[in-house]
């Protein structure tokens, strides 16, 4: 019996050694370009459209050069910081990030300016994307991992609660500049300072460093990146998650227009939907919990099947307010731990030496299936004239995605390379 209290209970230690890093990957979550720019991106639609004349579908391109940008960064920020180091990256990349901010105030009557803007912004700030950020959490948890990975990445529902109000205030002020000004100096006043101040490796790895010129996450233990690519399972986690998350961004960017489809109103819908935020941090925090202490792929399988569950009362729901919240609960609560899943299962099966290579694959794929799966529930749309046919996908990708997950098997265990970081890096 004091065993299994033993296991459920949250081992403090790590949180007590780590809670600056804690602290600072929050901050950093919030702060990153794709959050805040994604969530602040409303705030500009009206007065760029004002200023220049562009009209909402040409805005709307914005977000896809800024997820095209992500793709490339992704996949060029875990080789930066194995060959010049993780907090150097990162600095570095604050500092390109604060001019980039400033440069896109510079804006042209030319739209083609602003793609060009919010595709190289994701590539100069490569090092705040949210990759850095969950790889130095991993590298400080072990035992609580789950739920630190949780609690970095809730710093998204701080840039939803702040960053649109943020611009709003700055733009009413002043103008749309006024917006990537306030942006600039978050980075340069508030997660630059952090980082300069509490950025730090395990003590370890920080001993490791000093006794070589190359980089300490080269002794990390783990698959090298080809290793990975050629790792089956790697592929099973990429298309699993690409399966949930392309459906889990149709049902979050259609809820409201299909309840309102049905003969709901405005407040009502926004109401149901609120349900989903709840839920995304309750489950977020809950699943964090149970990835530590139970077998992660049915942990993964259960949460990403929630979903399912919702769909099947979208579509059999009717109008009944209350089986409506609560599929909009069930799908948050899916949304919700999609991205503390990749994190997690990317650190576990596959190690920490070539984690930030790895998961940028993981989450270019998943970018590209976000940015695909609009398109897909348009046509659709358009073709059948109702939910239906995208409810029906959802419902699908969000059953064999996670029971893919558990053809994933036991969690290996990593043993760090007998070679010295000199020669693993010729």
């Amino acid at each position: 019996m004091s065993s299994s209290k033993n296991e459920a209970a949250i081992d403090f230690s790590e949180f007590r050694s780590a809670w600056k890093v804690l602290i600072l990957s929050v901050a950093g979550v919030a702060i990153s370009i794709n959050a805040a720019l994604l969530y602040g991106f409303g705030t500009l639609v009206l007065p760029l459209g004002q200023a220049f004349g562009w009209t909402k579908p040409e805005l709307q391109a914005c977000i896809t050069f800024l997820f095209g940008g992500a793709v490339v960064s992704l996949q060029l920020v875990g080789w930066f910081n194995l060959r010049y180091g993780i907090k150097r990256v990162t600095v570095i990349s604050l500092l390109l990030l604060v001019l980039g901010y400033l440069a896109t105030t510079q804006l042209t009557s030319s739209i083609w300016s602003m793609y060009l803007a919010f595709a190289l912004l994701p590539i100069v700030g490569m090092g705040t994307l949210a990759v850095t950020w969950t790889q130095l959490l991993s590298l400080w948890y072990d035992r609580n991992r789950g739920l630190a990975l949780a609690v970095g990445l809730s710093g998204t529902g701080l840039t939803a609660a702040i960053i649109p109000r943020l611009l709003g205030w700055g733009i009413e002020h002043w103008d749309w500049r006024a917006a990537f000004v306030i942006l600039a100096l978050l980075n340069l006043l508030v997660l630059l300072p952090l980082t300069l101040l509490w950025f730090r490796l395990p003590g370890a790895l920080t001993k490791s460093a000093s006794k070589t010129t190359d980089n300490a996450l080269l002794e990390l233990p783990g698959m090298s990146f080809r290793e990975g690519m050629r790792s089956g399972k790697f592929w099973i986690c990429n298309l699993a998650l690409s399966m949930v998350v392309s459906s889990v961004v149709g049902m979050v960017t259609s809820t409201i227009p299909l309840l309102q489809s049905r003969g709901l109103s405005a407040s009502d819908a926004g109401l149901i939907f609120s349900g989903f935020g709840i839920s995304l941090i309750f489950g977020r925090m809950l699943i964090g919990y149970l990835l530590d202490r139970l077998w992660p792929p049915a942990v993964a399988a259960f949460s990403l099947m929630m979903p399912a569950v919702g769909c099947v009362l979208y579509l059999n729901g009717g109008v009944d307010f209350h089986l409506l919240v609560l599929a909009a609960v069930l799908v948050g609560f899916g949304a919700g731990a999609e991205f503390d899943i990749a994190a997690f299962l990317v650190a576990r099966y596959f190690g920490l030496r070539e984690y930030g290579r790895l998961f940028g694959v993981h989450q270019g794929l998943n970018t590209v299936a976000s940015a695909l799966a609009p398109l897909l529930f348009a046509f659709m749309l358009s073709r059948t004239g109702d939910y239906s046919a995208m409810l029906m996908y959802c419902l699908a990708c969000c059953v064999v995605g996670p029971l893919l997950l558990l053809t994933l098997g036991r969690v290996p265990r990593f043993v760090a390379p007998a070679l010295s970081a000199h020669s693993l890096i010729r």
